[in-house]
């Protein structure tokens, strides 16, 4: 196993402010935080503001952000163009009933850049964006099941989240039934979910062929994060594209994280062809929102043609001009050589984080891509939600992780997508594998471990 070290050389830094603070939220919100995301070791980090790739807290404490908010700040915090342009409409009013011209920009962005897109409806987050998806492919065609991958996190709708922490029992039909969300949760809701493992090919057909006739989606993550940032094989991809097409079925792609894999997102990246895709994060350029987009004749549910099954969707703060308008200024930024430049530099950190575990012979595995990475306690990098998943032993190792980059003043995800942004270099890249090889070198691998 590994040995543990905790003398990183380092003070540990001052919290007292983020303690105080603690204690006033553990008055006022259910475990003290209005958030589950939240991480508390022991305590959550109070930030005080945000500067480019970095993060002040409210000790004063300047944090290099892999976080970025859970991928979403693209740009870093602050980004010049999107505060500019903000400040001016906060002015002008912050939300309407009535439709504006900023929602059209946004929308023709989005329709000129990914493929699947032929028409837009803006909601508020990722969660609202997969819930309308699995609604409009229910209404397009009929059916209620849909098949989703163990471990994936697709947001807080019931029939989206049932499965994202794994299966129980086999039900009456012999099949595994999701986890549901929550307790109390209607048990009907399993009964309608399929779930499968990512990157299994072989199992893919044999689940949904004899119950077909009544799913009409199949939910995929293109990179699964939450359940270990699975890369998806060609032939997973090629298997999942015909036995939709095979059977009817619609391919919804949640992208809301997964978008910042490129100009024209992921699934264009790993050539999946979805009929609908659920966006958020990046879109927003840091502000509150979702969308929904996909063809014309399936998005055609939210219309009004009285003969036609329809969808209702609508939202109070939906396509306000905040969010349009900083989500396309953040968007006309990530140029593609802006994705090209974050690449390499994904690129540069991933390589050298592999390259420090080869030469110390450590049990860690890294995976990824573009923007993205994630750091596994495990020799081999993990397929499925199954092998990403960590034992005792390894949660703590990962523990020590985190703590150890926050020692060093870089905030690392834990059990999560860690992300660039486009005001880091390279510099921050190697300073990023130097403080992942001090840590190496203080949790030598015993000789079982290197075998």
């Amino acid at each position: 196993m590994l040995t543990q070290n905790a003398n990183t050389g380092r003070p540990a830094p001052d919290r007292a402010r983020s303690s105080k603070l603690y204690r006033r939220g553990q008055r006022v919100f259910p475990a003290g935080v209005t958030r589950a995301t939240i991480e508390k070791d022991p305590l959550p980090i109070y930030l005080e503001r945000g500067e480019g790739a970095y993060v002040v807290d409210v000790d004063g404490n300047r944090l290099l952000d892999l976080n970025n908010n859970f991928t979403t700040l693209v740009h870093g915090h602050g980004f010049g163009p999107v505060v500019e342009a903000i400040g001016d409409v906060l002015r002008q009013g912050t939300c309407f009933a009535n439709p504006m011209e900023h929602e059209i920009a946004l929308a023709e962005l989005l329709v000129s850049r990914i493929p699947a897109v032929e028409h837009v409806r803006f909601v508020n987050s990722g969660t609202e964006a997969v819930m309308y998806a699995l609604k409009a492919a229910r209404a397009f065609t009929g059916r209620s099941s849909i098949v989703r991958f163990e471990g994936a996190y697709h947001g807080a709708y019931d029939w989206a989240e049932a499965g994202q922490n794994g299966v129980g029992e086999s039900g009456v039909s012999g099949r595994r039934l999701p986890k549901l969300g929550y307790t109390g949760a209607p048990k009907a809701i399993a009964d309608s979910v399929i779930v499968l493992d990512f990157n299994d090919v072989s199992g893919l057909e044999a689940a949904i062929d004899p119950i077909a006739a009544d799913i009409a989606a199949i939910l995929v993550d293109p990179m699964p994060s939450r359940a270990g940032l699975l890369h998806p094989s060609t032939d997973f991809v090629a298997a999942l594209t015909a036995t939709a097409r095979k059977h009817g079925i619609l391919i919804v792609a949640d992208e809301v994280l997964n978008l910042r894999q490129g100009f024209a997102g992921a699934s264009a990246r790993y050539g999946l062809e979805p009929d609908l895709v659920a966006a958020g994060k990046i879109i927003g350029g840091g502000f509150p929102i979702g969308a929904i987009g996909g063809r014309a004749d399936v998005m055609a549910v939210f219309g009004t043609d009285e003969n036609a099954p329809l969808v209702s969707q609508g939202g109070t703060f939906s396509a306000n001009p905040v969010s349009m308008i900083a989500g396309r200024i953040a968007m006309e930024a990530l140029t593609p050589d802006a994705f090209d430049r974050l690449e390499d530099l994904g690129d540069r950190l991933r390589n050298g984080l592999t390259q420090a575990i080869s030469e110390r012979g450590a049990p860690f595995s890294v995976s990824g891509a573009a923007s993205l990475f994630r750091i596994h306690p495990k020799k081999e990098v993990p397929a499925t939600y199954r092998s990403a998943q960590m034992s005792a032993q390894e949660v703590a190792i990962m523990r020590a992780l985190s703590r150890h980059f926050l020692t060093h003043g870089i905030l690392l995800p834990f059990g999560a997508a860690a992300c660039l942004s486009t005001p880091m270099t390279a510099a921050e890249m190697d300073r990023v594998i130097a403080v992942f090889d001090d840590f190496l070198a203080q949790h030598e691998p015993s000789d079982g471990d290197k075998q």
